[in-house]
């Protein structure tokens, strides 16, 4: 939702038109979802902006392959105690942060391996509205630069979901691969309502995984129990899902909406640029705290202390060091 509002906003010129758009592909996404993204190939060809599709694998396949190396999804256990856990998430940063970090190190003409020179980076612009902003995280390598367009013009998800709408996009799906563990009940139910042939996919995946990943049953690795996609820990299929579709989910049903304006609350447009040279991310003689210099906002220096750096952020925002969000992902 607001990676598309992010880039139709760039494509109308509100905020400075990127260079490239970024999408990371599962291989297990909906059919709704590659229908709203070649819709927004077309709106970005119009405004001269190259949406790259940067893949991995398929997901699913890969985690039923005893062959390839699987990356933790966050499925839900019945431990063989009787406790109940979860395991961890490694799908995002696999096939979601690095692809997309990789090819970002292509375009600036530093494929991986190659040492990018100091001062050579991408500024990334990410879909993060004012309502979300605690995942607003610093970049974890000195090559990428995250900025925030969304919370520097002070947008919700409300406004984006608005401005869509306002200009026949407001149908726009949520993107999560078809069998994520963090569906909804809501979401579930919509999947099998919109799309049978992707629900039916899941119920299959949900009960092949019953065991974990295929090579761990082949080693005689010990079981530490049975895994699901849905937090009542029972078979996909088998789960009582509302019919009703989450407000706001399908266009149709919402009202007309009030579209903010691009600007933030001082009146200032806020500034992306797609690549260059360090300047706005350069450092200051602060840490941990945002500095103005010209145009730009700093990052704080690096402590030598600790042997870690934070790139700042507008104050009200949270920072961190060494996140891997995804980013350029919608």
């Amino acid at each position: 939702m607001q990676s598309s509002a992010l880039l139709l906003l760039s494509a109308q010129g509100a905020v400075p038109r990127f260079d490239y758009a970024l999408f990371a592909d599962t291989g297990w996404e909906p059919a709704v979802v590659n229908r709203h993204l070649e819709r927004l190939e077309g709106v970005a060809a119009g405004a001269g902006i190259t949406i790259r599709r940067v893949s991995v694998g398929n997901i699913r396949h890969d985690a039923l392959d005893e062959r390839h190396r699987f990356a933790s999804m966050p499925l839900f256990i019945a431990k063989t105690d009787g406790s109940l856990g979860m395991a961890r998430r490694q799908c995002t940063s696999e096939y979601e942060v690095l692809p997309l970090k990789r090819q970002a190190r292509r375009l600036l003409g530093y494929p991986h391996t190659a040492r990018v020179p100091w001062g050579v980076y991408a500024e990334q612009a990410i879909g993060i509205s004012t309502d979300e902003f605690h995942r607003a995280k610093d970049a974890d390598v000195a090559c990428l630069c995250n900025v925030f367009p969304l919370l520097d013009i002070g947008w919700t998800r409300e406004d984006c979901r608005a401005y869509l709408a306002v200009h026949g996009l407001g149908d726009t799906p949520k993107s999560a691969c078809i069998g994520c563990p963090y569906r909804s009940n809501v979401s579930w139910a919509l999947l099998r309502a919109e799309e049978p042939e992707a629900f039916a996919d899941a119920v299959e995946f949900d009960a092949a995984i019953r065991h974990g990943h295929p090579a761990a049953t082949m080693r005689g690795m010990p079981l530490e129990g049975t895994f699901y996609l849905h937090p009542a820990r029972i078979p996909l299929g088998e789960v009582e899902l509302g019919e009703e579709a989450e407000a706001g989910e399908r266009g149709a049903r919402r009202g007309p909406a009030r579209v903010r304006s691009a600007t933030g609350r001082s009146g200032e447009r806020g500034r992306v640029r797609a690549f260059g040279r360090r300047g706005a991310c350069e450092p200051a003689p602060t840490r941990g705290r945002w500095s103005w210099s010209r145009s730009h906002w700093r990052r704080p220096r690096r402590s030598w202390r600790s042997g870690t750096g934070t790139w700042g952020r507008r104050a009200g925002t949270s920072s961190a060091s060494g996140s891997g969000m995804p980013t350029g992902c919608w």
